[in-house]
């Protein structure tokens, strides 16, 4: 006897055929109707119409970002400032603020897209940089927040390694994490927000424990000298990498809020949902690299185990609950896992244009098949992986949001109806821009970037003098090339 298909089920498969617009072969009915009791979401990347935008728990989108930056990520990030770099505790948590006062503006506006305009993100940057070129960004995104993906999986499985004194290695560890994080990415925007709005809380719990069972250690710094110019700048630079990339995906855990929430209230809950735990994280990361060299335990920890074995030892005077607490802490990145495999999962659609056929949760099986082998790799230099990665990032992201910034303020004039998301425009090449002026002033405006780089395998004559100013120059040239380019495409094409 063959199962008829839920309500549920019918709507889903309604939802998966409006998305396809008839092109692509229709998903046998049988395997909808039991991917949608599951409560899997079969949208993908297609515009959520104003008649789907109805969620009005707004605090959800400030508890995706707050469980999204409550985790060890800007812990570790935090210890670059001092373990890395060498700045004392007062200088790093100084950068730590100011950086991130600034940095946290594009995700926070940009997560305004979602509910004004339907479009997920990725969906909203073909507005600016076209239907084929828009490849290159989504290329670039999947990377960034792919490798934030490897980070989480290499932080959660050293903790796991520690914790069981090698009785499981880093390798099993980060299978472990990555599995788990991408069975909670499959249950899509509902599930995540749900997921989200709770799984905070045992994050939360596990860093204060541990800060209060290693905090009296704190007190012994290592003894630093002032820091210079080009230190501060450098480690801006990995404040910047570690918060502007977010803009890539910020507007899909909106999308489907009523689009009559307040611009401000979709803003100020992303911001705060950032900056509050990531400046309060770094700095008590920056106060643990800055103690480690000097305590033997936290030392011998980092040296067996990377940055999980620091933390098993700040806990070790607890015992077996300080085991415990270290397991929580290694799965409170979960929820950065799952948000960014979610994001990966859509961003995949958009690479090439037949992907948009694939079910969405297919690719995070794919991602999670590439991600455990490459955190693996990523595993054996951590510290150096983590710091080449978050600077890399934020040149291309700085000039993204740039390019987007000026689209949107001056010449769309800031208004969100002015991106038609019927599908006669999104997915129309003849409808969007070419995309060659935004990618050109991207391309263009490394040609200044580049002698500003300070990398450990490349530092540019600039750099050599300022530090790593990588990411402010893109933020600021890639806009200004991009505003001459973009009237010109304008003025021949008239789109």
């Amino acid at each position: 006897m063959v199962e008829a298909p839920s309500p549920a089920a019918d709507v889903a498969f309604a939802t998966a055929e409006s998305q396809h617009k008839g092109k692509f072969p229709r998903l046998p009915e049988k395997w909808v109707s039991r991917i949608a009791n599951w409560g899997v979401e079969l949208r993908g990347v297609a515009p959520v119409p104003v008649e789907e935008r109805t969620d009005s728990r707004f605090i959800n989108v400030f508890f995706v970002w707050f469980t999204l930056s409550t985790n060890l990520l800007p812990i570790v990030t935090g210890m670059v400032g001092t373990f890395v770099m060498g700045m004392s505790l007062r200088d790093a948590s100084l950068v730590i603020l100011f950086f991130n006062m600034l940095c946290t503006i594009p995700p926070a506006y940009f997560s305004t897209f979602g509910s004004r305009t339907g479009l997920r993100q990725m969906l909203h940057a073909r507005f600016t940089f076209g239907y084929y070129l828009v490849s290159v960004i989504v290329a670039l995104n999947l990377c960034t927040i792919a490798g934030f993906g490897v980070v989480s999986s290499v932080l959660g499985g050293s903790t796991l390694a520690a914790v069981s004194n090698g009785s499981i290695d880093d390798t099993a560890g980060i299978v472990v994490i990555g599995i788990c994080g991408m069975v909670v990415s499959f249950g899509g925007y509902k599930f995540l927000h749900q997921y989200e709005r709770y799984c905070w809380l045992f994050a939360l719990v596990a860093i204060v424990i541990a800060t209060g069972v290693g905090g009296s250690r704190l007190a012994r710094q290592t003894p630093t000298e002032p820091p210079t110019a080009a230190t501060v700048l450098s480690f801006g630079g990995v404040i910047a990498g570690f918060l502007i990339p977010w803009a890539g995906m910020a507007a899909d855990f909106s999308v489907y809020c009523t689009p009559t929430v307040s611009t401000f209230r979709i803003f100020a809950y992303t911001y705060l949902g950032l900056f509050v735990p990531t400046v309060l994280l770094m700095a008590l990361g920056a106060a643990i690299g800055a103690t480690a060299p000097a305590v033997a335990s936290w030392s011998e920890g980092y040296t067996t185990y990377g940055v999980g074995g620091v933390l098993d030892a700040m806990l070790s005077p607890a015992g077996g609950f300080g085991k415990f607490v270290s397991v929580l802490l290694s799965f409170s990145l979960l929820g950065n896992l799952a948000a960014s495999m979610y994001s990966i999962s859509l961003n995949f659609q958009l690479l090439l244009p037949f992907f948009i056929r694939v079910p969405r949760f297919i690719f995070s099986i794919i991602y999670t098949a590439i991600l455990i082998p490459v955190s693996v790799v990523a595993a054996r230099s951590f510290f150096t992986n983590l710091e080449n990665f978050l600077y890399i990032i934020a040149y291309w992201s700085a000039a993204f949001v740039s390019v987007v910034c000026v689209e949107h303020f001056f010449f769309r004039r800031g208004d969100c109806a002015s991106y038609d998301a019927s599908s006669e425009t999104w997915d129309s090449p003849k409808r969007l821009p070419t995309g060659v002026a935004a990618i050109g002033a991207m391309a263009l405006s490394f040609g200044l970037i580049v002698p500003c780089m300070g990398q450990a395998w490349f530092t540019g004559p600039i750099a050599e003098t300022t530090g790593d100013i990588g990411f402010e120059i893109a933020l600021v040239l890639a806009g200004l090339l991009y505003l001459p380019a973009r009237l010109v495409e304008r003025w021949v094409r008239g789109v």
